[in-house]
Parts: structure tokens; C-alpha cells; sequence
């Protein structure tokens, strides 16, 4: 359980920290904008996602069990988050990652990071496809400038309010927002090394300022971000509250530890390195602990921001604690640049992390899976978009499960003479 900080500070020297410095600081002008984008499509305050960048960043790779893990809020929780705000407020949202920070505590005492091997390979890509359809359908109202009341969690009401607003497409946001997602696209395709994704959301809102006075921005919808952290408090509880919130909170944690430990895993592969799971997830746990005193949202390692943090040369904990103090200084010295950011080319952004995060390219090999691994698959993508993520995971996880124990019966079994 002892955090890899502890390990890679024996020796460490100059050299390396300038290099985990250039790599927090590559990783800090990803995460900052997308922070704001992932706050705003969960329903949440824009500062809510710099916040979690902040101090949960900074508790993860500051306690973490991985050497390169980057911590904050993530793509695979807006479905969640925005389902609990839609509930029961934000409020109810700060409670119930209170909750699954300490159950998440209590599964890094229990050594529960093992378990995870339990999930089916196919339940982790079916939901991890399911979670990329809701967040790309829920960015087409920003990115199309649609004017339309508060839209509802429920993917297939959803569908039918952005259908009902139809007719009040901002034809000059929508330019704007697809011009984002093929910005995006063109850079990673003609210049893949250069993480460019802040830099053309920046380019994209500052033309929007310029030119496009129609088009919505974080500070006129939301108002100004703040500079700097608010004074921590707790948010109001009551027991009848905390058993409402139960199925959230394992939710959450259910969540926070798979991806994290999955990021974990490549983060690995990357490095040749070897996670410590039991202390990885006593890390999610304070940081999700500590998050919500400040506003934040829940937070776990981000699998992009982590590969970004590699590429760019970082190798200890140092690169992830830079990243969230580079963030929190933005938040100090630049907040109302952070809100001139315009809201569809922050859309654009999460289309696009959608689209990365369904990997396409890795269709052909699915469709050569086992027909019940890949019916496993589609099944937990279809209940994550149309039902619920808990209900997906355990139901994929039961069935695959069940399957295997069948398949090692069969094969156990002595052929008949």
C-alpha cells in the first residue's frame, strides 16, 4: 500500500524533474479545457471539473500506486454524475462521492484491486462503447447551439428533446463546433505527435470572440469561473439521504476503481512498470474524499491524459502533482480566459474523446470474438446507453461469468466411450 512517490523520490534528481515538469505541464493544457467540458456536460458547475483536476489530481498521483497515473475527472462518469445532479442537485452528487470515497478506502484496506480481473474482458470494452454513444449524443446541444429546456438523464428522452429543438440550430455554433472536431482530427492525423486538442479549442474560441457573438461561452452561460479553490465544507446529510444515495455511491466507486486500475494496467504497458492496486485505490478514495469538499465531481485516472503524460516524458508522481498545480495557478491568474472558452468547441472536444474512447479501429478484431463474447459485449454497451451502468456491468459481469463456469464444466467433463 505504500504510494509509488515514496519509491521514485530515492534518487531522483534534477533531470528528471525538469522533465516531469514539461510533461505536467503538456498534460495540464489537455486537461484544463477538457475539465470545463466534462464539468458542463454532467450537468455540473464549469469550476467544478477545474476543481477536481486540481485536488484530486493532486491527491492520486501524490498517494497513487502507478508512477504515471493522471488523476481528475473523466469522460465514463458523465452519464453517471448527470443521472444524480438530474436527481437529487448537486448536493446530492457531493454526498454521494463522500460515500464512495470511503468505500473505496475500505476496498484498498480489503485488497479489493484483485477482483477486478473478475470483469469480463468484453463487459469492460461493451460499457466503455455504451458510456462514448451517451457522451456524444449528449454534446449535440452545445455543439449545435440548440435552445431547449433541461434536458432529461434517460438516453431515449434525451433523443427526442434534442429531435423536439430541432428547428433552433445556431448554424454558426454548429460551423463552429465541427470545425473543432476536424481540427482535432487533422492534427492528430498530420501531426500526431503534437498534442495540439487545447490549442485548437483555444483557436476555435478565440474566432468565436472575434466573429461569432452568437456563440455561447463558459462564462455567459455560467458566469465567471472563480480564482482559486473555495473554503471546503460538507454537503448537507441526512441518513434517509445516504440510504437514497447508496446505489450511487457504489456506483461511483465501482467505476472510479475500474477505470483507474485499468489506466493502471496501460499505464504499465507503457512504461514497463508494475502498479500497486492496493494503494491506487486508497488514493482514488482520498481524492474522492476530498474532492467533493471543495465542489468538485468524482474523480480517477484518466487513461488519455495518462498516455499523454507518458509520451511527453514524465515517470514519477512529480509530472501529475505539476499538472494539478499548473491547473489550480491557471484557475488563479487566467480564469477569465478559461471562460472565454466557447461551448461548442468544448463539445467538439468531448465528440471527440467519445470517439477515441469507443476505439473504431478495433471493430475488425471484434467482430472476430467469439459470438458470446462479442453478444456479452454488445449487450452491456446496449443497457449502458438504454439502462444503467451498474445494471450493465453487473449483468455483463454475471452472465460472463456464467458462461465461463459453463464452458470449464464442459471441458472438464470426461468424453463419453
Amino acid at each position: 500500500m505504500k504510494p509509488k512517490l515514496l519509491t521514485t523520490l530515492v534518487g531522483y534528481d534534477r533531470e528528471q524533474f525538469l522533465r516531469d515538469s514539461i510533461a505536467g505541464g503538456t498534460v495540464a493544457l489537455v486537461a484544463l479545457p477538457l475539465s470545463i467540458a466534462i464539468a458542463i456536460a454532467s450537468g455540473a458547475p464549469p469550476a467544478a471539473g477545474l476543481v477536481t483536476a486540481v485536488v484530486g489530481g493532486f491527491l492520486i498521483s501524490a498517494l497513487g500506486g502507478s508512477r504515471v497515473q493522471i488523476g481528475g475527472p473523466t469522460g465514463a462518469f458523465i452519464v453517471v454524475v448527470y443521472s444524480i445532479i438530474a436527481r437529487h442537485g448537486l448536493d446530492g452528487l457531493l454526498l454521494a462521492t463522500l460515500m464512495a470515497g470511503g468505500l473505496l478506502v475500505l476496498g484498498g484496506l480489503l485488497r479489493a484491486g484483485r477482483l477486478i480481473r473478475l470483469i469480463p474482458e468484453a463487459v469492460i470494452e461493451g460499457f466503455t462503447i455504451g458510456i462514448a454513444v451517451v457522451i456524444a449524443v449528449s454534446q449535440v446541444k452545445d455543439l449545435a447551439g440548440l435552445v431547449t429546456g433541461a434536458m432529461p438523464a434517460e438516453f431515449g428522452p434525451k433523443l427526442a428533446g434534442l429531435w423536439a429543438a430541432r428547428a433552433t440550430v445556431d448554424w454558426a455554433a454548429l460551423a463552429l463546433g465541427l470545425a473543432t472536431v476536424a481540427g482535432i482530427a487533422l492534427v492528430r492525423r498530420f501531426a500526431p505527435q503534437f498534442r495540439a486538442r487545447a490549442v485548437v479549442v483555444l483557436v476555435f474560441s478565440a474566432l468565436a470572440f472575434v466573429a461569432l457573438p452568437s456563440v455561447d461561452t463558459v462564462t455567459s452561460r455560467f458566469g465567471e469561473l472563480p480564482h482559486g479553490l473555495p473554503w471546503p465544507s460538507l454537503p448537507p446529510v441526512s441518513w434517509p439521504l445516504v440510504v437514497e444515495l447508496a446505489p450511487a455511491a457504489l456506483t461511483i466507486a465501482l467505476l472510479a476503481g475500474i477505470e483507474s486500475l485499468l489506466s493502471a494496467l496501460v499505464a504499465d504497458r507503457m512504461i514497463g512498470g508494475a502498479h500497486r492496486s492496493s494503494a491506487e485505490l486508497l488514493a482514488q478514495g482520498a481524492a474522492n474524499l476530498a474532492a467533493p469538499l471543495f465542489g468538485g465531481l468524482p474523480a480517477t485516472g484518466a487513461i488519455a491524459r495518462t498516455a499523454t503524460n507518458v509520451d511527453a516524458g514524465g515517470r514519477t508522481p512529480v509530472a501529475g502533482m505539476v499538472h494539478a498545480l499548473l491547473i489550480l495557478l491557471a484557475m488563479v491568474l487566467f480564469a477569465p480566459l478559461a471562460g472565454a472558452l466557447a461551448l461548442p468547441a468544448l463539445a467538439g472536444l468531448l465528440v471527440v474523446t467519445a470517439w477515441n474512447m469507443s476505439e473504431p479501429h478495433r471493430w475488425p478484431e471484434r467482430l472476430a470474438m467469439p459470438k458470446w463474447e462479442l453478444g456479452l459485449l454488445l449487450l452491456t454497451a446496449v443497457l449502458t446507453v438504454m439502462v444503467d451502468l451498474t445494471i450493465a456491468i453487473a449483468t455483463g459481469t454475471a452472465a460472463g461469468l456464467a458462461i465461463q463456469a459453463w464452458q470449464r464444466r464442459g471441458n472438464s467433463e470426461p468424453a463419453a466411450h
